[in-house]
C-alpha cells in the first residue's frame, strides 16, 4: 500500500439546529485538532475561517467559499449557509449573547442570538445574557466554547438560566 492510497481521517461533526457558523467551526476544528489557519488552508480559504469564527462576514462568504468549506467539513453548502445571518439582516459581533435555557436543551450557540433584530429568546421569553451572571465575564466567541461554561468561574451555561430575566414585551 502506498501513502497516496491512505485517505486522511476526518471526524465528521453534525450541525445542531440553528447553530452559528462560529460554534460549528470551533467544534469541527477541535474534533479534528485543527487551528483556524489549518482549516482555512485545508479548504483553500486562507484567513477567512478565523474571520468567520468572530462573526466578521464583511464580505459575506461566497457560494464558492461555502462549497470549498463543505468539502472539508462534510456538510452541504446550503446547510452551512443556514448558519449565517440572513441576507440584509445586521449582526452584533459583540457582545456574544446566550439564552441559557436554549443552551441547556441544545448545547450550541444559535446564530439568531447575534442578530441585531433579536431582542430576546422567543421560545423561552427570556432576555439574552451577554456576560456570566456569577462573575461578570463577557462570553468568548462561540468557536472557543469547549465545555459549555464560563471560562473564568466555570459556571455552566445551562445553570445561568435562573439568572435570566423575563421579557416584559411580547416578541413577534
Amino acid at each position: 500500500m502506498k501513502a497516496e492510497d491512505i485517505q486522511p481521517w476526518v471526524f465528521r461533526v453534525e450541525p445542531y439546529q440553528g447553530e452559528s457558523l462560529s460554534h460549528f467551526l470551533g467544534r469541527f476544528r477541535r474534533a479534528n485538532e485543527l487551528t483556524p489557519t489549518g482549516l482555512g488552508k485545508a479548504a483553500g480559504l486562507g484567513g477567512a475561517v478565523a474571520r468567520w469564527e468572530k462573526f466578521r462576514f464583511n464580505p459575506p462568504p461566497s457560494r464558492q467559499q461555502l462549497e470549498a468549506l463543505a468539502i472539508v467539513v462534510g456538510v452541504e453548502a446550503d446547510r452551512l449557509e443556514q448558519m449565517l445571518p440572513p441576507a440584509g439582516v445586521g449582526m452584533k459581533m459583540e457582545p456574544i449573547r446566550l439564552c441559557a435555557a436554549c443552551y441547556a436543551e441544545s448545547p450550541c450557540h444559535k446564530i439568531e442570538w447575534q442578530l441585531k433584530v433579536t431582542q430576546g429568546c422567543k421560545q423561552h421569553q427570556l432576555r439574552l445574557l451577554s456576560e456570566c451572571p456569577n462573575c461578570g465575564a463577557r462570553f468568548k466567541v462561540p468557536a472557543l466554547w469547549v465545555d459549555g461554561w464560563c471560562q473564568r468561574c466555570f459556571l455552566a451555561f445551562g445553570g445561568m438560566m435562573k439568572s435570566q430575566k423575563g421579557i416584559s414585551i411580547i416578541l413577534k
